[in-house]
């Protein structure tokens, strides 16, 4: 008798699995077709896999524009904790207001991004490009004008103007590149431009008069020995920040109000 029962323990395990695997068969057949349509649109997203492959290179370089005053190299600057911090106001005298050295700062730091990211995104291209093939397609890849970058409310785009064609039977064509990153470097220049300039008027700013106006801004003003300052704006949500040097109306080494 316990012979049987467990020969028919067993043919029960080996309905449930049956009943298991068509159950599975089932639904495969029934889903595979939108799954494989989903595999296939990921697929073909060169618009995601430029974005995934430039992103990173941008937020490594803006980071090092904004620690450096607005410059990837910077020329005319003040070595702060270990970085080269461009002067944005700056005199060589003491006494003398100084002069402000980027009066179109935005659109400078828009050239230093295109600058250092124009390699980049040419080398992301030509890595889409033999993705690509490898899986089968034929890809035609050409390159319209220059890439332009711009700085933004809260963002950084760049958009390559690329157009590029895909071909496994259907044919494919993606025109609109946009590389987006979040980022409030627009903002942070916008209120170091106006420090800038009261340096420039008035020899020195009120760093109170920032921190009032935008709560979530933190602004510091640190003096040192030669007469320059350091400004650093730090957004306190996010932890972004923006520094800068200046120089002006510095007093003599020794002097004393």
């Amino acid at each position: 008798m316990s012979g049987d029962k467990s020969k028919k323990g067993q043919v029960t395990i080996f309905v449930i699995i049956a009943l298991v695997i068509i159950v599975l068969g089932i639904l495969i057949y029934s889903f595979f077709p939108e799954i494989k349509s989903t595999l296939e649109l990921e697929e073909k997203s060169p618009t995601v896999f430029i974005q995934d492959c430039v992103e990173e290179k941008l937020g490594e370089v803006v980071e090092t524009i904004s620690l450096q005053g607005g410059s990837y190299g910077p020329t005319n600057y003040y070595t702060y904790d270990g970085e080269k911090v461009s002067y944005l106001c700056y005199t060589n005298e003491y006494y003398k207001l100084c002069s402000v050295q980027r009066p179109f700062l935005r659109n400078h730091i828009e050239s230093e991004i295109k600058e250092e990211l124009q390699g980049e995104v040419s080398r992301c291209f030509n890595s889409l490009k033999a993705d690509y093939q490898n899986k089968g397609y034929d890809v035609d890849i050409k390159l319209g004008e220059e890439l332009k970058v711009e700085l933004l409310p809260k963002r950084v785009l760049l958009t390559p103007d690329y157009e590029v064609t895909l071909t496994k039977g259907d044919v494919e064509k993606y025109t609109a590149f946009n590389i987006v990153l979040n980022n409030n470097l627009y903002e942070l220049v916008a209120i170091a431009t106006s420090i800038t300039g009261v340096e420039a008027v008035e020899g020195e700013a009120e760093t109170r008069v920032y921190m009032a106006l935008y709560p979530d801004l933190k602004v510091e003003k640190l003096k040192q020995t030669d007469g320059s300052t350091i400004y650093i704006l730090t957004d306190k949500n996010i932890g972004t920040k923006f520094q800068f040097a200046s120089r002006s109306l510095a007093n003599p080494p020794g002097f004393v109000l």
